[in-house]
């Protein structure tokens, strides 16, 4: 277990709240729930739980070891892969907050089993955990290709990347508004997304497409 240090970064990092690469834990009471939010840092850009910290930022205190348990049976029982954590913990008025770094897995997705015998893969949005979109796994299943998929812009990649042009899109209203199925039009926003063609973000948790 790291040893406790008495730096101000920890002050710096409360008063941010919470957001994409920060989320606050008052302490972890169920391994299995707590993968869902190393999952989706880890599909996302990686990032930090403070465990010790109110939602409203107030230092509740914990006891490092218990936690620091709990966090890492989650990744490795929980977590598929097995994610690596890095620890640290801290002191703040005489109460102990443990800071967990969640890397950014670079071959992606993370699944987790947060409900039993499921498992699923999360993204981070904002400050909340979301399930990754069907179009999303496409992505990550091409990226993890030895060869890239060649890409050629057929009658039907042309048809979308039109729409494309009138402006954001969701894959729903994509498919609606040039009559295409919507497996078909997945798949071909995974490859125009894989060859940097089309960039996506979620909202509401609803992916949403646009030209680059």
């Amino acid at each position: 277990m790291p040893s406790a240090n008495q730096v101000p970064y920890i002050k710096k990092w409360i008063a941010e709240g919470e957001h994409i690469r920060q989320d606050f834990k008052l302490r972890i009471d169920e391994a299995r729930k707590i993968s869902k939010t190393i999952s989706a840092f880890s599909n996302t850009i990686g990032g930090r739980i403070l465990i010790g910290v109110k939602d409203n930022g107030a230092i509740g205190g914990i006891r490092p070891e218990e936690e620091f348990h709990m966090m890492q049976f989650a990744a490795h029982q929980y977590c598929k892969p097995p994610v690596h954590l890095q620890f640290q913990t801290w002191k703040v008025d005489d109460r102990f907050v443990l800071e967990v770094n969640i890397p950014e897995n670079m071959s992606k997705p993370t699944l987790c089993e947060d409900i039993p015998q499921e498992w699923k893969a999360y993204l981070r949005e904002h400050d909340n955990n979301i399930v990754a979109p069907a179009v999303i796994h496409d992505v990550w299943k091409i990226e993890a290709q030895a060869r890239p998929e060649k890409f050629f812009y057929s009658p039907k990649e042309q048809q979308l990347i039109a729409e494309l042009k009138l402006g954001t899109k969701s894959l729903s209203a994509l498919s609606k508004h040039i009559g295409m199925k919507r497996q078909i039009a997945q798949k071909i926003l995974a490859k125009l997304i894989r060859w940097e063609i089309v960039d996506w973000e979620v909202k509401g948790g609803i992916a949403y497409f646009s030209l680059r």
